[in-house]
């Protein structure tokens, strides 16, 4: 399970984080979870420190071992988020062994693919997951050893609890290289198959320095994650991680009133939550005038972050609390990132003009290229495949955190890898340009961009010209037709709010589009009662899903060709 060594191959395992600040502050919160209330309705927590976390770990790392759990063992992990999921993954990293991780929100047959893929080893899961397991038995036939964290059914192998029985005893961590596979973690499939990406311990190490120097860390840092993944990182850099009370796979759907409560409770400074979530606590926050003045920092990613959702939540902000917007994506995170207060001060007037929504400069030693649109593979990196300044093309990254493959997918690695002396560009998939500034433009995803007689459209720019209407939720461009040929059509999820006049915003999006020269050829509007969007963030768009329903909705007697027009506009003077 290891990758080509060099001289600079340094041994690296991002557990050997965990010791450092059990050494360093051992009587510190490392993880805060929810576990229930009192007589008086109050929540009540449990934690470990950063020494109890460190020392459980150990005495689980040791449990794996004796098990047959070690270096290289491609481990699949269903618990939910909470103390034990902690404990576990450090367990995991320090015998060296490769979590497989798959956000169960994508639905159990393209769950159940990405586990047959990555041909696992091991599985370690709550009863429900080892249940699953047992009914989908050819998906699993691969799986030698078998732990259970909480009451073992009619299967075999360890509990978490006999894993963790013995007597506390230093573990000494694998001695793994930068290079040697820590994880495979999948992507969430919102434009195609979820692929897994090859996360080695370097890219930990590097996404780890990135995250530290770029939100700047104080020492009584709280952290409010809620996407587990996250939270992962923050043990690792001394910051207390609090589990938020929710359902992680449906964030859209938290109670604010219990996120609130959370932040309330453990004065939280750093909390990340996506779009979704965000526009969710704004609009509850709003109406009930309510301010979280201890948190500093704010991250929302994992979808375009809209300015009104960015201005509603900063209203329940300190003067001095900060809004980040970072980009990237499962193989390469973070890249880039902006302010909040950069978007609504300079950027967002150009967004509702079409431009694109700017994701900010490259954070750290991340190398960010455009570089011209195709959607064949690249073998070779040149410096001709850069497209001018101001152009729109696909966005290309290089860098410590970029995962260096997929794993076992020669075909997915061809068309998103491209080498150059050793090192490994990845192809984001997404497009976007580049300003005088330095600043990436997001276009959208290179595979929704819509090919029609009159030129080429990209999703972001148009939908952002009709977001602008004060009763579109949110729009969505998609084509129909000829794949080189399509017509355009406009998507449009209303506000929830009573007495829209359909007939009226369909004219007042129609004379939008007039307004601006990207959109002009656009026609046909359809109103859609609810977006399918992914499970991670309820925020990306399935605009394949919707072209599909569009299909069903437009005869194609009644599309008009559309008239030539260019679709490309000028972005030299941003």
């Amino acid at each position: 399970m290891t990758e080509t060594t060099d001289s600079t191959d340094i041994n690296v395992n991002v557990a050997g984080h965990l010791a450092r600040m059990a050494q360093a502050h051992p009587f510190k919160r490392a993880v805060v979870c929810p576990v229930g209330r009192d007589a008086a309705g109050r929540l009540t927590y449990a934690h470990l420190s950063f020494q109890q976390l460190d020392r459980e770990s150990d005495t689980i790392a040791h449990g794996l071992l004796k098990a047959g759990i070690g270096l290289g063992t491609r481990t699949i992990l269903m618990v939910r988020p909470g103390l034990d999921f902690f404990s576990l993954i450090f367990a995991i990293f320090k015998v060296g062994a490769v979590p497989v991780v798959v956000d169960p929100g994508m639905g159990i047959r393209r769950m159940l693919a990405c586990f047959r893929s990555t041909r696992p080893q091991a599985f370690v899961g709550i009863p429900l997951a080892h249940a699953v397991r047992s009914v989908f038995r050819q998906d699993f036939k691969t799986v030698r050893y078998r732990v259970t964290v909480g009451r073992r059914w009619f299967w075999g192998g360890q509990t978490l609890a006999q894993l963790r029985a013995r007597e506390w005893t230093p573990f000494a961590a694998a001695q793994t290289r930068a290079s040697d596979m820590a994880a495979i973690l999948f992507t969430t499939g919102s434009t195609g198959p979820a692929k897994g990406a090859v996360y080695t311990h370097g890219n930990f190490e590097a996404q780890l320095n990135q995250i530290r120097t770029h939100l700047d860390f104080s020492a009584d840092e709280i952290d409010l994650s809620t996407f587990p993944l996250f939270a992962l990182f923050y043990p690792a850099l001394g910051v207390t991680a609090v589990v938020p009370d929710m359902d992680p796979t449906r964030p859209a759907q938290a109670d604010p009133k219990r996120i609130i409560e959370a932040i309330e409770n453990q004065g939280v400074t750093n909390m990340f939550a996506s779009p979704a979530l965000l526009e969710r606590l704004g609009a509850y926050g709003r109406k009930h005038g309510i301010r979280l003045p201890s948190l500093k920092r704010v991250i929302s990613a994992g979808a375009p972050v809209q300015a009104r959702t960015i201005e509603l939540f900063s209203g329940m902000l300190a003067d001095d609390a900060q809004v980040h917007t970072p980009y990237g994506a499962t193989e390469a995170v973070p890249v880039a990132s902006i302010l909040g207060r950069e978007i609504l001060s300079e950027t967002r007037p150009l967004t509702e003009e079409g431009f694109g929504i700017c994701v900010g400069q490259p954070i750290g030693d991340t190398v960010i290229r455009i570089i011209a649109i195709s959607d064949e593979p690249i073998h070779r990196w040149s410096e001709n495949l850069q497209v001018p300044q101001g152009d729109i093309g696909e966005i290309a990254v290089k860098g410590g955190l970029v995962s260096p493959r997929y794993y076992e997918n020669p075909l997915a690695d061809s068309l998103a890898k491209i080498t150059e002396n050793g090192e490994t560009w990845h192809r984001m998939g997404d497009l976007g340009w580049l300003d005088k500034k330095g600043r990436i433009w997001f276009c959208g995803r290179k595979s929704q961009r819509v090919i029609t007689a009159g030129g080429t459209l990209y999703t972001i720019p148009c939908e952002s010209i009709f977001n602008t209407h004060p009763a579109v939720h949110r729009s969505a461009l998609v084509g129909i037709g000829p794949r080189t040929n399509q017509v355009p059509v406009i998507c449009v999820e209303l506000r929830k709010e009573p007495r829209i006049d359909r007939r009226a915003v369909r004219a007042a999006l129609l004379k939008l589009a007039q307004a601006h020269e990207i959109t002009r050829e656009i026609r046909i509007f359809l109103f859609h009662d609810a977006f399918p969007v992914d499970i991670r963030h309820n925020a990306k768009i399935f605009r394949e899903q919707l072209a599909v329903w569009v299909q069903k909705q437009v005869k194609p007697k009644g599309i008009r060709r559309p008239r030539k027009t260019d679709a490309h506009h000028g972005r030299d003077a941003t």
